[in-house]
């Protein structure tokens, strides 16, 4: 499995130095910016699996950097971190979908809980998503359940050869396999 990749964005060196590290040691693999104009040339060199960024920095703030993270790739998670926090700055954080939100100074153990329930929360959306891409197939007669544009788990159940043709516009045919035609010879008694 490949190792979680944070982002790790704040104009205090010694904020990236001693939670980078922190991070590091938890297993995961840290890159630092130390500024919203680096984090988002990082941005978009690299993919990040969580962003955790400063709230006020010179020129491009923690708002942006959360902004082009989210319009880069919509599942990366984003945590800001902010020695200068109010309920209005976190209220627009959590608006335009930051997924967590702490003040500085904070203990290491916290960080490292609030980076690993992000995890937990990314790791829960993957495996929704996955399931949504999973089409029912009957493991009888191999027909799939269409639950286009229904409840999940109300549609009707169609022929592999109709749904693809519905879907894709692909007209199969019928065939054997070498190993199915063997079977069939085998059992016809045409060997």
């Amino acid at each position: 499995m490949r190792k979680l990749r944070i982002l790790l964005v704040d104009d205090d060196p010694y904020i990236l130095s001693g939670i980078g590290k922190d991070l590091e040691s938890e297993g995961y693999h840290v890159n630092t910016a130390e500024s919203g104009e680096r984090a988002i040339a990082r941005l978009q060199e690299t993919h990040f699996d969580l962003v955790i960024t400063d709230l006020l920095m010179d020129h491009i703030d923690g708002i942006q950097v959360l902004k082009a993270a989210k319009a880069r790739s919509p599942e990366t998670m984003v945590l800001i971190l902010t020695g200068y926090g109010d309920m209005s700055s976190a209220i627009d954080a959590l608006r335009l979908d930051a997924d967590d939100y702490m003040l500085k100074p904070c203990e290491p153990e916290e960080i490292k809980f609030r980076v690993s329930r992000c995890f937990e929360r990314l790791e829960a959306s993957r495996k929704i998503r996955l399931y949504e891409k999973m089409l029912p197939i009957c493991c009888v007669c191999k027909k799939i359940r269409d639950d286009s544009g229904q409840e999940p788990g109300t549609g009707q159940w169609v022929s592999v050869e109709k749904y693809v043709w519905e879907k894709a516009g692909i007209a199969p045919t019928s065939t054997y396999c070498p190993q199915c035609a063997a079977a069939v010879k085998k059992e016809m008694g045409l060997e």
